[in-house]
């Protein structure tokens, strides 16, 4: 067989069936893994000293809606997002800690946000008024 056959070079870059399927392997268990928020809990499961912060106003097949409210001292434990839409009933100031590090926003009523979703996130009132969100998740 003569280096320029072009079976012969085709042949020679494919990985082997062991080595394909190990690949395939890695690469669905990476894709589950980075869409797994890992054992988080999602905003509703999550709540603050044992007690819930977030209630559930609606789900259906479509959506689930809910609203967290936060006291000023109150915040929300570690936890993901799916993909959503949020509203601000109420502002105030939040203390946000994620990947990225603490910093702190100022929240304005009736302002509102979309997130793709939030691999982890943590949150805690520093104001000095009540803090309520509404959040919109579309399934």
């Amino acid at each position: 067989m003569s280096a320029l056959d072009p079976a012969a070079r085709t042949k020679a870059r494919r990985p082997s069936r062991p080595a394909a399927l190990l690949l395939a392997a890695l690469v669905w268990a990476g894709c589950s893994l980075s869409l797994r928020p890992h054992s988080l809990p999602d905003p509703l499961a999550a709540g603050w000293r044992g007690d819930p912060v977030c209630e559930r106003l609606h789900e259906d097949a479509a959506l689930r809606v809910l609203r967290c409210s936060f006291a000023p001292g109150v915040g929300h434990e570690r936890h993901f997002h799916p993909p959503h839409f949020g509203y601000a009933l109420a502002g105030g100031r939040m203390r946000v800690t994620d990947e990225r590090g603490p910093r702190e926003v100022e929240i304005t009523t009736g302002s509102s946000f979309h997130s793709a979703g939030v691999a982890w996130h943590e949150v805690l009132n520093v104001g000095d008024s009540t803090v309520v969100y509404l959040i919109i998740e579309p399934k």
